[in-house]
Parts: C-alpha cells; structure tokens; sequence
C-alpha cells in the first residue's frame, strides 16, 4: 500500500505532503505548499479528492487543493471566506457541504462545496455555546454533532444532506468540567468517542439510529499513570477496522490505546506511550498498521507501529516538518 501524509503548520504557514513506507513506517517529503498564515485544520473529501486547510488568520479562508490520484501531490484550486478563525474543518458523507466550528467565536457554520471540490460562503452560520471545537456528522449523515468545549455539552443537529441545513436537536449534557473537544464515530456505526480536553475522560456514547440521540454508556481515563497537574487532551482516532481506539495528552506527551469491544462499544485500557513534544494531533494509516502524531514542540511528525494484536504502540522513528504541525491527514493511494 502506497500511503501519503498531509500536515499543516502553523508557524511556517504551509503544507507538507510525506510518503509513507508501510512496511518500514519511514517518512519522506515529497512537497511543501505555501499557504500562508496560521494554517491549522484539515480535513479530506470522502472520495480523498481533495484536501481542504482553514486558514486562522485574516484573511479567514479554507483553502482547496486537488489530491493527484498517482503522486498523492497538492494542486491548489483556490479559498472561500469563513465567518471566523476555525478550530475545526469536516465534510459531510457526500462530500457535498463542509462543516467548520470556531472556538473564539462560538458558532459553527455550513458550506457548500462546488463541483470543482471548492467551497463557497457559508450559508448557514449558527451560535454555540462557549468554544465550539468539532463538528461532525454521524452516520447515516443525517445527524450533526459539535462539541461545546466551554459548555460542557454536545450539540447535535438533524441534518438535510440535500439542501446542507442544520436544524436543532436536543443537546447532550456532560459533566461540569469535562470540555468536551472532539469526537470519533466507529465504522461500523452504533457508537462515538468524546475526548475531555480539561479532565482527559474519553466518554463512550451509544447512538439511537433513529433519532440520533446520544446516550453515554461508559466513560474512563486516558491520562497515563501518575499523572500529575492539569490535562490537556488533544484528539483521538480509531483504527479503520475499529478494533482500537487511541488518544493524545500535551502535557504529558502521551499517547493512550484501549482496545474496542465491537459489540458493545466498551473500552479496555491497552497502555500508554511516549511520544513527540506535545501531540496536537495524530492519524493512523488506512492499514492500520501505523499511528503518526504531530509533536507542536518538537516541529516532528512521530511514527509509531501498532502491534495488530494488543493495539500497543511501539516507536519506529521520527520525521523532521515544518514549524508547529497542528494536523495530519492520512490516504492511501490506489
């Protein structure tokens, strides 16, 4: 399988596209993209077309680059305004609206996206709670769900995939104290992951297909042994074939596994890992075979084996980047 990386920085203000070697876990870099500014999140088209950046500065925008099907290579295509300084980017199953979600301006917004793979103005811009920091939607792309860091809540929304409108549903109330950040739904449906930035909880919640509704049904640790002072989770990923579930903890540069129970959604602890200087964000390749976190102090990407029977991470070595790499994408190519 041949995998390709996409990672942005927030201090050099570009993109960076790495090959990965999937027997050896090796990084190399192919490209770098100049995008300007504080460059942060990212997110993919369903059909890995196209590879959208928010820009975090003025002037606010999401920038649109063409994937190349063979080389895995970035084409820009161009940028569209966003309403705020976005924390977080998503597209919607058909690939046809994108979601973004501010944390200093607590709102989220919809967009349309074109047929050339580029977005549009917003078309629909709604308040939040204090500091929105994912959105996304869930299966069936029928519900929209964002998680209210400040209002220790998750929002959740019906959602039209063929006009792209969001209309309120009830939202989950969690634990004072939790702040909530982002969220993982399991591949094969049933059941979502929500990581606690503030208190480093990962909350496993069942969802009624139907109406959507979320219901919590387990909710453990994931800072490592003797942790000491105040959490700072970063993100959380699970394995294609959602057998594993990992997260991120900065202030301990920290990785954590739990192995998944398939029919009930249950997490197991499976141990905790070292990793690079304060990892924002990390991915796993579409193997499963590697996990690759971004080190925002280290201005390293870090690849670590997944052993495919326990769901262990092991080191395998490191990759110099760019200047703060906040994100990382992860494709393979056919």
């Amino acid at each position: 399988m041949t995998c390709r990386a996409y990672v942005s920085h927030a201090e050099s203000g570009d993109l960076w596209v790495l090959a990965l070697d999937t027997r050896s876990g090796a990084l190399d870099t192919l490209q770098r993209v100049a995008v300007g500014g504080v460059v942060m999140p990212l997110a993919l088209s369903p059909d890995q077309r196209f590879l959208y950046a928010a820009r975090r500065n003025e002037p606010l925008a999401v920038a649109s680059f063409a994937i190349d099907p063979a080389s895995g290579l970035l084409a820009p295509l161009g940028e569209a305004p966003l309403p705020h300084s976005m924390a977080y980017l998503a597209t919607d199953q058909g690939g046809r609206f994108l979601f973004s979600a501010s944390y200093g301006d607590h709102r989220v917004a919809v967009s349309p996206i074109g047929a050339d793979g580029v977005p549009l103005a917003a078309q629909q811009v709604l308040p939040t709670p204090p500091h929105a920091h994912c959105i996304r939607s869930g299966p069936g792309n029928r519900h929209v769900y964002a998680a209210s860091l400040g209002g220790d809540c998750v929002l959740h929304w019906h959602f039209d995939p063929a006009n792209g409108q969001l209309a309120a549903a009830a939202p989950l109330a969690l634990p004072a104290g939790t702040g909530p950040r982002h969220l993982a739904f399991h591949p094969q449906g049933g059941f979502a992951y929500l990581l606690g930035e503030l208190d480093g909880s990962l909350t496993v919640l069942a969802i009624d297909r139907a109406s959507g509704t979320l219901s919590p049904l387990q909710t453990v640790s994931s800072l490592p042994p003797g942790f000491e002072g105040t959490p700072w989770a970063a993100d959380l990923r699970l394995t294609p074939d959602g057998r594993f579930l990992y997260s991120s903890e900065r202030r301990s540069s920290t990785l954590a596994a739990f192995r998944v129970d398939a029919a009930t959604g249950r997490l197991d602890p499976a141990g905790h890992a070292g990793t690079t200087a304060q990892p924002r964000s990390f991915a796993i390749d579409p193997s499963g075979r590697f996990l690759l976190a971004a080190g925002q102090l280290s201005h390293r990407i870090a690849v670590h084996a997944i052993d495919p029977a326990t769901g262990a991470l092991s080191p395998s070595g490191e990759h110099a980047v760019g200047r703060n790499p906040n994100w990382v994408e992860l494709i393979a190519l056919p």
